[in-house]
């Protein structure tokens, strides 16, 4: 049991986080079946919307496990704990796939630097959200001090990570983090993404890969895939491979 599942509903995927006697917290088990998980979902075509969600608890996710981290060496925690949830929650939120997360309950740490990565969040009126690392010694490394920057504003991030306040729903929603408030957050994110089935998948894809271009959210990346998918379809592209197999100077047509 990673803490982890990937569930199946007709064309929305489902990722919910399994740890509710921790708060939902991660753990290096959860961490690691992040990426087989994207990875799933990108092969499958069907898949037309992930849903993140948690299992019943008084908190959405409470960040990252102490117990997890709190033994490892300096320079442990830096390389195999930080740069590594990063490069996972990197990887969750470029997915191609629409994503929606529903918050019904507390964000925190790790938590909400989670529910980041998703493309919208739903979250329940009596939720907040907090980084309240400086508490126990260290600082936001999920992309706090990142993502959340250009997601939420500089004011509001450093109201949580240097004051430890906590946000409320609405100000998140006042914020923009949000875009809707929920009494049943799950059910909310699973009509909006059940409500992608009657749109284009290519067309959601590549306006996400254009959006993440102009966020800067791996730009080098968003900006190729596009030029990708214009090279591909071309006469040039059929005639270069054509040529290699060949074994044979190439003849473009130019179209």
């Amino acid at each position: 049991m990673s803490g982890l599942h990937l569930i199946r509903h007709g064309s929305i995927a489902e990722l919910q986080l399994d740890n509710p006697s921790k708060l939902n917290a991660f753990t290096v088990e959860m961490l690691e079946a992040v990426e087989p998980a994207c990875a799933e979902i990108e092969r499958d075509a069907a898949v037309q919307a992930v849903v993140v969600t948690a299992a019943d608890s008084k908190a959405f996710c409470a960040g990252a496990d102490i117990l997890a981290w709190s033994q490892l060496e300096p320079w442990e925690f830096a390389r195999n704990w930080v740069r590594y949830g990063h490069r996972i929650f990197d990887r969750l939120a470029r997915l191609s796939k629409p994503s929606i997360a529903a918050l019904n309950g507390h964000a925190f740490g790790g938590g909400l630097e989670f529910a980041a990565t998703a493309d919208i969040r739903v979250m329940a009126p009596q939720a907040t959200l907090a980084l309240p690392e400086a508490a126990v010694g260290i600082v936001p490394g999920w992309s706090g001090t990142q993502r959340l920057i250009r997601l939420m504003g500089e004011p509001l991030v450093k109201e949580m990570a240097l004051f430890g306040r906590r946000i409320s729903a609405d100000r998140a929603h006042a914020a923009g983090f949000v875009a809707e408030i929920s009494d049943d957050p799950k059910q909310t994110a699973f009509e909006i993404a059940e409500g992608l089935t009657a749109k284009s998948p290519c067309s959601i894809e590549v306006a996400k890969y254009m959006i993440h271009a102009a966020a800067g959210e791996d730009r080098g990346a968003m900006i190729e895939a596009l030029g990708a998918g214009m090279i591909g379809p071309t006469a040039d592209r059929g005639e270069g491979v054509t040529a290699f197999r060949e074994k044979r100077k190439p003849n473009f047509p130019g179209t």
